[in-house]
């Protein structure tokens, strides 16, 4: 059919952008700054790649620094940004704050940019050796020096 695109010659960035305004309408009334709220969440380099990490499984805040190299505090805020716009559920274990993909409680336009950023990412080197990392990732306890791949230490914050 003329002026009909088929879904699979959609570039990912234009179907995220299509199924949000579909949903804006059909998901219960989305509230536009929800919706602005997740867009802006998800325009972050590093909240994509924490995401992306989270996809595989569910982690605390030193494994998300170790499969990403990043700091702490980049970490913690990655995830919260995350929680906060509904993309994470969080669950306590102890003194451990463990996050992962709310696949229950998120709304059905949240689902499908996950799907997206799914896709979108899938072949990135640098979302490839996060995962390469995550599984060497471990849970260390507060104030523990952690020696990343480069080399460089980080001091991890009490919990």
């Amino acid at each position: 059919m003329a002026g009909v695109e088929k879904a699979v010659d959609t570039p990912p960035e234009k179907r995220y952008y299509m199924l949000v305004c579909r949903n804006m309408h059909t998901d219960g009334g989305a509230k536009m700054r929800d919706v602005v709220k997740a867009f802006k969440v998800l325009s972050d380099e590093t909240r994509l790649r924490v995401l992306n990490v989270l996809l595989k499984r569910e982690c605390c805040v030193c494994e998300v620094m170790q499969a990403l190299q990043i700091s702490q505090s980049k970490a913690s805020r990655g995830l919260t940004a995350l929680y906060d716009a509904g993309f994470l559920k969080l669950r306590k274990d102890g003194l451990w704050s463990l996050y992962s993909i709310d696949r229950e409680g998120v709304k059905s336009y949240q689902s499908e940019l996950i799907e997206v950023v799914k896709t979108a990412l899938k072949g990135n080197k640098n979302v490839a050796l996060d995962k390469e990392r995550l599984e060497k990732a471990e849970r260390v306890g507060a104030r523990r020096l952690c020696a990343l791949e480069d080399g460089t230490s980080c001091k991890m914050a009490s919990l």
